[in-house]
């Protein structure tokens, strides 16, 4: 390891220590399987006072049952974009109906399990292995992803993920809305903001010689409908933006996703948040 990826690796894991403890502002970005974590999460438990809004499942992870456009009663507790399992709400209460039959897919009642695979499956980055923590607070959940650091026993976090119960009652599964603000975050567009191609993709990053990737992701998962790569940015809290030309699915919600790495991993940090097209 060269001098200079030293000094990124102890700010890298610095920086994964304060995403640890932050959170986001609505707007700002709005289980029978093996737990991938090589080390049990942390758990908090429910909180007497309610938390930070972000700004921010099909029966199989990255294949959303339904990709029929988002209306209003599709909102995720009234006012969130549903990114990731499930589409919509009809989507949720058909694996919710499933469920109570024969037990598949329980994963999707469990939200660190939930936010793993949305990182490693869906957004395909591989690497984001475990969930280092998670907070409960009602029908809320953040998880804080992340992955092994190469020195100390730490991982690295790479985002804080925020999920909300898609439905009532404690069979409703976990449906990713977002990121929370950390030490990089994507605040344009705005969160549920109607957009078109091309878009113009920002925020604001800490830290030294970045190089940002932004994709634009259908429900369905597969290939980027679009990607812009990359823009290089460093500083503290310093501005960032792209334009990134996609392939409109009209009628849909789609993911907005940007990452940064290439220090000690290929994805070190990442925030999404959620759009619409007319």
């Amino acid at each position: 390891m060269t001098a200079r990826t030293g000094r990124a690796v102890v700010l890298l894991v610095a920086l994964g220590a304060a995403a640890a403890g932050c959170g986001g502002e609505p707007g700002r970005t709005p289980p029978s399987v093996t737990q991938p974590s090589a080390t049990p999460p942390s758990v908090t438990q429910p909180s007497a006072t309610p938390p930070a809004e972000t700004s921010s499942p099909p029966s199989t992870p990255g294949s959303p049952e339904s990709a029929s456009p988002p209306r209003s009663r599709d909102l995720v507790a009234g006012r969130y974009q549903p990114l990731w399992p499930f589409a919509d709400a009809a989507a949720a209460e058909a694996w919710r109906s499933r469920h109570r039959e024969d037990g598949a897919g329980a994963w999707h009642l469990d939200p660190a399990r939930t936010a793993v695979r949305f990182a490693r499956d869906h957004l395909g980055f591989s690497e984001i292995d475990r969930a280092v923590k998670t907070n409960l607070d009602g029908v809320h959940a953040r998880v804080h992803v992340g992955l092994a650091a190469e020195e100390g026993p730490r991982p690295m976090v790479a985002a804080v993920v925020h999920l909300v119960r898609y439905g009532k009652g404690a069979d409703a599964p976990w449906e990713v809305v977002g990121t929370d603000d950390t030490t990089f975050s994507l605040t344009t567009p705005e969160y549920g903001a109607s957009v078109g191609s091309p878009m113009t993709v920002g925020g604001r990053i800490t830290g030294v010689d970045e190089s940002i990737r932004v994709q634009v992701r259908r429900p369905g998962g597969g290939e980027a409908l679009g990607e812009h790569c990359c823009v290089g940015a460093g500083g503290e809290k310093s501005p960032w933006s792209a334009q990134v030309t996609f392939r409109p699915a009209p009628g849909t919600t789609l993911t907005v996703v940007a990452s940064t790495g290439g220090h000690v991993a290929e994805v070190e940090r990442f925030a999404v948040t959620g759009v619409t097209v007319p």
